[in-house]
């Protein structure tokens, strides 16, 4: 069961020897990879998901299957963490990618039989698979980049991921551009979202582990041998005592609870179907260039790290205010009793621009706030074991949020309070994360080397269990 790094890969001068950004072990190969498994698998199932309703015509099934699957996301999201920790990425990856595949079957079954239950099981397993695809993959993408370059390959995940997205929402769009007045989408959609989430499931074997991958200076990024559940628990439940994640809680929070808002009740109300799947092109399209934008501010605008963060934080602040602006002036003019006839690309004309631009700018916010946080994140420990963790905490109340959001919605409050809480979860956490940097991110030369493997069993593991679990002890 253990890890164990072999003597090649500890060997410095020959790590060195072999250094190139394109080896397999290198750090920009594994975030290229792991990028490539969330383009096939949750990119498509975002491309599924900003249909609105899940590509049908009454959202009740896809509510309250999103409900079932980011209420196991929320448990899953915090423990996936610590499975990882234990597994390794290739099991775990493996096991969250192949729930995607029974999800877009579900709806499959249900455009044929409108029974909404396997949709709400399939839903619940998901978020049991979710949770330990986004635990593998916030590790690798926080903890494999150098830390100086974090942003870039927190940017270069995202443009891949999201890619996933694109070519995710060119498929509703290609194959029901010709039904104008369809409401669901046909069976070749759902089918073509299964192909891509099997790709991923399969590329997830590819990944290496944390101690098979070498930094271009020869470093490995992590030196961790294997875990246990005991320790595992035991650092899970400390996070909920940890002042930093309770700083994060409210980006948390808001991170997900804006996509019920916006795909059901921007995008499904206002376009019809074949418009909604192009909007869903520009709408993964805009997350590219919103994660280039913040990785570019937070890991070049300022030689300190601190500042960085600062100056990221800022800027999405700024830009979330003014765009959460622009979705209340439209709010206004449209509500749950006072539904507009539904916009075509073709045949609105004018019309269409203003709603289009509006879904396209919160596609780039919804970027720019993820990438920050993952970021900040980042910064905040450079070890797999405790980013691993962190990563967890964050996507399991970020599925809590979520799963509230979408039994918001099926409960029919109304848009306008859905808006106003969504833009006052977001405003809450940018002066919170800039606390956070100030008083938790180091600039990377007071960065100390060779400690964080210590840090990462020494803060875990209580007195009590003081004695070695499988070669692994608190002096490890």
């Amino acid at each position: 069961m253990g890890h164990t790094v072999d003597q090649e890969t500890a060997n410095p001068d020959k790590m060195n020897s072999k250094s190139s950004y394109f080896r397999y072990n290198s750090p920009l190969v594994q975030v290229g990879l792991i990028g490539l498994v969330c383009f096939c698998c949750p990119g498509m199932f975002n491309a599924l998901s900003g249909m609105g309703g899940g590509g049908q015509v009454d959202p009740t099934a896809a509510n309250n299957a999103n409900t079932a699957l980011y209420t196991t996301f929320a448990v899953f999201g915090i423990l996936g963490g610590g499975i990882y920790n234990i597994l390794g990425p290739r099991l775990t990856l493996f096991a969250g990618c192949s729930t995607y595949i029974l999800y877009a079957g579900s709806f499959l079954y249900y455009n044929h039989h409108k029974h909404q239950a396997f949709a709400i099981v399939a839903g619940a397993l998901l978020g049991v698979g979710a949770g330990l695809l986004w635990a593998g993959e916030g590790a690798i993408m926080t903890s494999y980049p150098p830390p100086d370059r974090k942003g870039t390959y927190i940017s270069m995940f995202w443009s891949i991921f999201n890619m996933g997205g694109v070519i995710g929402g060119l498929i509703p769009f290609i194959l029901n551009y010709n039904r104008s007045e369809a409401s669901s989408v046909n069976d070749g959609t759902y089918i073509g979202f299964m192909v891509f989430m099997t790709i991923g499931t399969v590329l997830a074997l590819a990944v290496l582990h944390p101690s098979k991958v070498i930094r271009d200076d020869g470093s490995v990024c992590s030196n961790m041998k294997y875990s246990d559940v005991r320790t595992e628990l035991w650092a899970i439940l400390k996070l909920f005592t940890d002042w930093k994640m309770l700083l994060m809680f409210p980006a948390a929070w808001a991170s997900n609870f804006f996509y019920s808002y916006q795909f059901n009740n921007v995008n499904g109300i206002l376009f019809n179907l074949r418009t909604r799947g192009l909007n869903n092109v520009f709408y993964w399209g805009a997350q590219m260039i919103g994660s280039v934008l913040v990785g570019y501010i937070m890991d070049f605008s300022f030689k300190s790290r601190r500042m960085r963060g600062l100056a990221g934080i800022t800027v999405v602040g700024i830009l979330g205010t003014a765009i959460w602006g622009g979705g209340l002036a439209h709010q206004l003019g449209y509500s749950r009793g006072d539904k507009p006839e539904k916009l075509d690309f073709k045949d609105s004309g004018s019309a269409f621009a203003g709603p289009f631009v509006l879904y396209f700018s919160y596609g780039l916010l919804d970027a720019m706030f993820q990438s920050m946080v993952y970021w900040v994140i980042g910064a905040l420990a450079d070890d797999s074991a405790i980013l691993s963790r962190y990563t967890g905490f964050y996507k399991g109340v970020q599925s809590a949020g979520a799963a509230v959001a979408w039994q918001v919605d099926t409960r029919k409050v109304s848009f306008l309070s859905q808006l106003a809480v969504n833009w006052s979860l977001c405003t809450i956490s940018y002066p919170l994360l800039a606390i956070l940097v100030i008083l938790a991110v180091k600039d990377e030369s007071k960065v100390e080397e060779g400690t964080s493997n210590v840090v990462a069993h020494s803060d875990t593991i209580p007195d009590s269990l003081d004695h070695t679990y499988g070669g692994l002890t608190k002096s490890t």
